[in-house]
């Protein structure tokens, strides 16, 4: 009896510790986090990075911070970690009920060049050849300041990640890419979630508070520089907080229906990739405070989102060696191109929608299948031509653009489309998988303009003293076309950018 007593007390304040545990971000009211609507919630469960009951409580708020940082996607916690690895004392302030934003549905990787790990595998790769490729991407119109920036920093944010227990050595490649330069787990896993899991675990562990349900409303500024902001707690509780600094990374817009429609109405009605936390509102309360924009009517759509459920499927699956076919199942473009030249041949077909066909080599190297799995997108074969039922499309067909791909891989030339990339494997291994896809909104290449510092500017081109940004929510690094893997790559490079020079503007004052 004493036993089953012992049992039944413990069990008892398990269920009790769980219960305290997993209140809206410590707060005793949490009424708010009940009444979630059920989008939130499928948000919240789409990210790992770390649950509600691990965030700052909040009645551990102050008054007072170093450096106040507004969202904690990559970008944010990266910019964390290094105001406090300069010995200041730096808040995240997140308005979702979870940290991670966009980057915890990142998929493909993160681009870098020169790497170790590059160098591990025998992959000669260059900052030139990565910064010419980045250009060429985006069509010549990129900052060449900021972009020169970024290639010359990219491998040493690789080091700087798996010194901090985050480790990308398992490399592949993405469309527009000469080389294998885009950075996965070891596993082969997508990297957002990974990526989240790992800055979250840091955060942590240098004690750097992180509240969550904080909507910063306005950026408040005192005699030219910026001094704070103002934030709603879960919807109810308004503050205000002083920083010697404020660091800006909320994410783009692709989640603002208004937004794009105002500066580009030709998108409307297409699905959207982004979490619905990404709203543009960085972008807005910085026009506020005289920052200026770039770019805005840059908006990417990535081709291969799975329609109903508005569901990424990440470019490494072509970088892996997938084929996109048309519903009569033959191929119509070079997979690997840039996303807007792939995105454009989609949308000549006439039902603007593709399928990816793939075989199980191409599943055991990237791990984000799985994912797609259990989400009921993929068809699945146990040959070419049961796929082909499962697809709808010609059985005879499919077969003959299968085994035309094959025999381009083996001679190492694709005459049809002129693909170079993504043909270390051919398809021949059984079981067949397709998956349905068409284009989405992913990515918005406008932001608000800033510097190599960071510094955010103004129309003059003047930085506003105190204010930083960094990650989607800037505009400039991608000119008209983002390259596959280059945003995870510039979360990281310019959050840290951004940790280090509030730091340094801060300690001068």
């Amino acid at each position: 009896m004493k036993k089953k007593s012992a049992a039944a007390l413990i069990l008892i304040l398990s269920v009790m510790l769980v219960i305290a545990g997993c209140g809206n971000n410590g707060n005793s009211n949490n009424a708010e986090s009940k009444s979630k609507n059920t989008e939130t919630k499928k948000e919240t469960e789409a990210v790992s990075g770390a649950s509600e009951a691990s965030y700052t409580p909040y009645d551990q708020l102050k008054d007072k911070y170093d450096i106040i940082i507004v969202g904690a996607g990559g970008a944010g916690m990266s910019a964390a970690l290094e105001a406090k690895a300069k010995g200041l004392n730096p808040v995240i302030l997140e308005k979702m009920p979870v940290a991670g934003g966009n980057t915890s549905k990142s998929s493909s990787g993160m681009n870098a060049s020169q790497t170790k790990f590059q160098k591990e595998q025998g992959i000669e790769d260059s900052n030139d050849l990565f910064y010419e490729e980045t250009l060429k991407g985006g069509h010549d119109t990129n900052d060449k300041e900021m972009l020169r920036f970024f290639v010359d920093n990219s491998a040493s944010a690789i080091d700087w990640l798996d010194s901090i227990g985050i480790r990308l050595n398992n490399i592949t490649i993405t469309g527009g890419m000469k080389e294998k330069r885009t950075h996965r787990p070891e596993d082969g896993s997508a990297v957002g979630q990974y990526l989240v899991k790992g800055l979250v675990k840091n955060v942590q562990e240098k004690g750097i508070p992180l509240f969550v349900n904080a909507d910063v409303k306005e950026i408040t500024e005192k005699d030219g520089k910026v001094n704070g902001v103002k934030v709603l707690f879960n919807q109810a509780d308004e503050k205000t907080i002083t920083g010697s600094a404020v660091i800006v990374t909320t994410g783009g817009f692709g989640a603002n229906k208004e937004m794009i429609a105002e500066v580009r109405p030709d998108l409307k009605g297409l699905v959207t990739t982004n979490q619905i936390g990404s709203t543009g509102d960085g972008i807005k309360m910085i026009e506020k405070l005289g920052g200026t924009t770039v770019d805005m009517d840059q908006i990417q759509v990535h081709p291969t989102v799975q329609q109903e459920k508005s569901y990424l499927i990440g470019e490494a699956v072509r970088g892996e060696g997938a084929l996109l076919v048309s519903s009569e199942g033959k191929r119509f473009v070079n997979e690997m191109d840039t996303r807007d030249h792939v995105t454009a041949a989609i949308n000549t077909l006439p039902e603007k929608a593709a399928i990816l066909v793939f075989d199980s080599g191409v599943k055991s190297r990237v791990k984000a299948i799985e994912q797609y799995e259990k989400m009921g997108f993929v068809l699945k074969g146990d040959s070419i031509e049961a796929l082909a039922k499962e697809m709808g499309v010609p059985a005879e067909q499919l077969k003959t653009t299968v085994d035309t791909w094959n025999t381009a891989v083996k001679n190492k030339k694709d005459a049809e489309f002129g693909r170079t990339t993504g043909m270390d494997h051919d398809l021949s291994g059984a079981p067949f998988y397709a998956i349905k896809i068409g284009p989405g909104i992913h990515y918005t290449m406008g932001g608000v303009k800033i510097n190599t510092n960071t510094e955010v500017l103004n129309k003059e081109g003047q930085p506003i003293a105190g204010l930083y940004a960094a990650g989607e929510v800037t505009g400039g690094l991608h000119g008209q076309n983002r390259i596959g893997g280059n945003s995870v790559a510039e979360i990281i490079i310019f959050g840290r950018q951004a940790g280090i020079k509030s730091a340094e503007f801060v300690q001068a004052q």
